[in-house]
């Protein structure tokens, strides 16, 4: 642990007794009273999140565009000024390097990728630049903060009065102080993150949760079991090297026709499994790893990401399981300590009463 990072909020998530693990390289809060009661009070009010760890960097230049519809999967054509798009990296075979999040900030973009995969994209992409292209990594200057649930816009409008304008997935221009709050996140829930410099951004924190009584401080536990109520992808899990977008449920951010890296081999791949989300009523909790089975005993897929619902009260997974099982069959089996339970297929998203597009 004593070689792992900090982010500039450190000391006071250890001052609110947060629960400090080793994180993607960082110290990070888990919880700080708990990931159920964390996770419901994001789901009905506010949570905010210290996600520092995230790695931004800006490309600009006059072959900007044209660098990023190259290294990116989804159709940069489409991204305007003002505007958010999820994308990925792949190398040459169509394996998944990292997801990340586009931001169109007019003259610049900005790219926010995973914290683990931070200087393995810097360099894959720097390896790749085109003439009149400039690639920095800010991932040490800037801070993020991710204000997520129903009541976020009351309480940031104060802030920020220029958000309650703000759709979902859309951004406001950086401010005086380089500030950017964009209408993105991971819970599910009516959200914005803000992108802040490293020497403004306790001032912010501590406003921010002295505003209101509504809001609180969440750990990184109950952002995992928001997204996987969301059935949102984490890399490491879902998505990885030996993944290919196809595979993971990604063809609507996969544009073959933009020539990126990785879009030959995707275009002649034969799809092996998919990503299925499934549901365990029994009282058990399927977890990452655990194997899955046909009705004849024969193992056809794994887990990557599984937990009981906090919000629904029963267990939820994402599972790659293998053609034409995942097709064929509405129902597979799961050992949890020598008992076999079934689980069943269903749709996503699991938790349906996110407020994230109003």
């Amino acid at each position: 642990m004593s070689d792992s990072l900090k982010t500039t909020l450190y000391n006071y998530h250890d001052k609110l007794g947060a629960k400090l693990v080793p994180f993607a390289g960082f110290l990070m809060p888990l919880q700080y009273t708990g990931i159920i009661d964390e996770h419901k009070h994001v789901r009905s009010k506010v949570g905010l999140f210290d996600v520092s760890h995230m790695g931004e960097f800006i490309v600009s230049g006059q072959n900007a565009k044209k660098f990023l519809q190259h290294v990116t999967i989804n159709d940069i054509e489409a991204l305007k000024p003002g505007k958010a798009q999820y994308s990925a990296f792949c190398n040459e075979s169509g394996g998944i390097l990292d997801d990340l999040l586009i931001y169109d900030l007019s003259d610049h973009y900005m790219l926010v990728v995973n914290a683990s995969n931070i200087e393995k994209n810097f360099n894959w992409l720097d390896k790749r630049l085109l003439d009149n292209v400039v690639l920095k990594d800010v991932s040490n200057e800037m801070g993020l903060l991710a204000l997520q649930g129903p009541m976020a816009r009351d309480v940031l409008k104060d802030f920020f009065p220029h958000i309650e304008s703000l759709k979902y997935y859309e951004t406001l221009m950086p401010d005086s102080d380089g500030t950017i709050v964009a209408r993105t996140g991971y819970s599910g829930e009516l959200g914005f993150e803000i992108y802040i410099s490293n020497d403004k951004i306790i001032d912010l924190w501590n406003k921010l949760l002295s505003s209101s009584d509504f809001i609180r401080p969440v750990g990184l536990g109950c952002r995992d079991s928001l997204r996987l109520e969301m059935g949102y992808c984490l890399y490491g899990h879902e998505l990885d090297e030996s993944i290919n977008p196809l595979e993971a449920g990604l063809s609507w951010i996969t544009k073959l026709d933009t020539g990126f890296i990785g879009s030959e081999s995707l275009s002649n791949l034969k799809k092996e499994k998919t990503l299925l989300p499934l549901v365990l009523k029994d009282r058990a909790i399927p977890r990452a790893d655990y194997k899955i089975f046909d009705d004849n005993d024969k193992e056809i897929g794994f887990i990557t990401s599984g937990a009981m619902s906090p919000s629904l009260g029963y267990g939820i997974a994402l599972a790659y399981v293998d053609l034409p099982y995942a097709k064929d069959l509405n129902s597979f089996n799961v050992k949890i300590r020598n008992n076999t339970f079934t689980m069943d297929k269903a749709k996503l998203p699991f938790y349906k009463d996110g407020t994230y597009l109003k």
